[in-house]
């Protein structure tokens, strides 16, 4: 197996356990940190993935937020248990921390003294970062809300979902 395969994987266990940890920390049951482990594994897979051959880290995250929110409504439905309590805690991973942090040193670097050519090159690189930051939030808020908008006259209880040749 290839290294980069191997990176993509212990991303994707690592997306898992920290959406654990973030159920555990808002005190989700216990039935729910196995199936949140799953869709955060599932969705940031499918953001590294997508990054992996050339998409954009904005689409990459929309993807898997969209995913993570399809499949939370899914699994709400056989956990009895509200969707948000399967979404939140998967897609909190996929937030854009280091973008955030670039753009916060860019700031600092920014009030120092720098020259004039440093000066566009950094605010640049500041501006960039923050705004992939910000349309990496929308994109995940929007990715989790879309099966929830789609399905918001209905609650997950109210959902036939097939199974097989049978409808629940």
């Amino acid at each position: 197996m290839d290294t980069e395969w191997l990176l993509i994987f212990e991303k994707t266990i690592w997306f898992g356990f920290a959406a654990i940890g973030f159920g555990i920390l808002f005190n989700v049951p216990t039935r729910t940190l196995l199936p949140i482990y799953l869709l955060a594994a599932v969705g940031g897979l499918t953001k590294v993935i997508l990054v992996h051959f050339g998409a954009g880290v904005i689409i990459a995250s929309l993807a898997g937020a969209s995913l993570i929110g399809i499949l939370s409504t899914v699994t709400a439905h056989n956990k009895h248990a509200p969707p948000l309590v399967f979404s939140i805690p998967a897609v909190i991973p996929m937030v854009p921390g280091i973008f955030a942090y670039k753009m916060m040193l860019g700031f600092i670097k920014l009030t120092g003294n720098t020259s004039a050519s440093d000066y566009s090159q950094i605010l640049f690189d500041t501006v960039n970062n923050g705004l992939k930051a910000l349309f990496i939030l929308m994109t995940l808020a929007v990715g989790v809300s879309i099966p929830f908008l789609l399905t918001r006259k209905a609650s997950a209880k109210e959902l036939k979902i097939k199974k097989g040749n049978k409808t629940t």
